[in-house]
């Protein structure tokens, strides 16, 4: 594969300030003759407090970004705790200042905050037009939609793509609360972990500075409450989040109960259906993260994904010196096939779940909660967090230009060459 010798000037928009857009940023802004600039709807972008476990596949995307060493090395972690009747675990990670890390790395005068994007103009070889919702405009040559599940970015790339969000039957409330409020309680509440019952599980976990995350999920019959379910971020009242989760042990309850008034935020998940390319606008829009595959945080590694995406679009950008069309279609090869696998695994679990489903015996509370923590437990996922994706990049291109041009060629190499 030639590698023209010339390297043009690009700009880039890169929309949204989160892990991936952080990342993304750290990576492009190596790159010869590239202008990098963060578009953050925020008015204030505050260091996330919320804890966000960072397996082996996250960790080595940090490590080549030059941001690991500002990552917390945090505590072990032992999950899944069953109402306290039974333990099944596996041993990790808790990372905090993530986001903290990240924007140290990141060039001053990068991010622009208040900026809400509500509408994209293609000008072809000319670029991009992005519009703001404070009036202000920017043209540039490459858009990067890293604005999560709910992208602009991609629904206005991908017009008919909005439609297909659908819920998914999951509420999340989450919430932060000093340590000490909670510390008396039970001494496995100093440890992260998963406490289950058959639709529902809350999450427990120390985040660093003094802080304890809560996050809480339930399920309901989507089909049933998908018309309500539209809240992001809204405030609930605590009796509505606790009436949720009356079955549980008393200290857990307790330790709901003791969330300051207003202190918890609902969220209802959304997923999406498989993209067939990452990439619009001939070659001039490219997604990361959650924007590019609405999987609803179903393998609990987005951040990981996303720094993956941005890391790789630098590579491909480098590697054909700014030719946007050439290296956008090389980071197709590469991360398309990658979701793809995702979305069939997920499909096959859930295919497996409706023929469980045809049981006529219906299972103990126990039985279900342990069937529920080892289908959700990530068996069998070390091609997800085990990672590596410089071994990807280097297989990759490895293949050359005949084997890049086919869809599967690239991720035929990814578990081997990742594992």
């Amino acid at each position: 594969m030639t590698v023209p010798k010339s390297t043009p000037s690009l700009k880039v928009a890169i929309v949204g300030g989160g892990p991936g857009g952080l990342g993304t940023a750290i990576a492009l802004q190596t790159i010869p003759n590239v202008e990098v600039t963060i578009y953050e709807q925020a008015s204030v972008l505050r260091e996330v407090g919320a804890g966000i476990s960072i397996g082996s596949n996250s960790w080595k995307v940090l490590e080549l970004l030059g941001v690991a060493d500002g990552v917390d090395t945090g505590h072990e972690t032992w999950t899944v705790l069953n109402l306290g009747l039974g333990r099944n675990g596996q041993s990790g990670q808790e990372r905090t200042k993530l986001q903290s890390a990240l924007l140290s790395a990141v060039n001053p005068g990068t991010i622009k905050l208040s900026k809400k994007l509500v509408h994209m103009e293609d000008h072809g070889p000319a670029g991009v037009t992005l519009a703001f919702k404070d009036g202000t405009t920017t043209t540039v040559d490459l858009v990067v939609g890293a604005d999560g599940i709910r992208s602009v970015v991609r629904d206005i790339a991908f017009p008919s793509y909005p439609d297909t969000l659908k819920f998914t039957g999951t509420t999340i409330w989450r919430t932060l609360l000093p340590w000490a409020a909670v510390s008396d309680l039970d001494p496995r509440f100093s440890t992260t972990a998963w406490w289950h019952t058959p639709t529902t599980h809350v999450y427990f976990s120390p985040v660093g500075e003094g802080l304890w995350e809560i996050a809480a999920r339930a399920w309901h019959d989507p089909k049933v409450h998908s018309a309500s379910k539209v809240s992001w971020g809204v405030p609930v009242t605590n009796e509505h989040v606790e009436s949720h989760f009356n079955e549980y042990l008393p200290q857990i309850r307790e330790a709901l109960s003791r969330v300051p008034s207003g202190g918890w935020r609902e969220f209802a998940a959304f997923a999406g259906p498989e993209m067939p390319t990452l990439t619009a606008w001939s070659n001039r829009i490219v997604l990361v993260g959650d924007s590019s595959h609405a999987l609803s945080g179903a393998f609990g590694s987005g951040a990981g994904f996303a720094m993956e995406d941005g890391w790789i679009l630098a590579q491909a950008l480098a590697y054909h010196s700014n030719d946007t069309s050439r290296a956008l279609n090389l980071f197709n090869a590469i991360r398309l096939p990658y979701y793809a696998k995702m979305y069939k695994h997920l499909a096959d679990q859930t295919a497996q779940r409706a023929k469980n489903l045809e049981n006529t015996r219906v299972p103990a509370f126990d039985e279900q909660v342990k069937s529920k923590v080892i289908s959700d437990g990530g068996g069998g996922l070390d091609w997800i967090y085990h990672n590596n994706i410089e071994h990807v990049w280097n297989s990759a291109i490895e293949k050359g230009n005949g084997e890049l041009s086919k869809p599967g060629a690239i991720y035929s190499s990814n578990q081997s060459a990742s594992l």
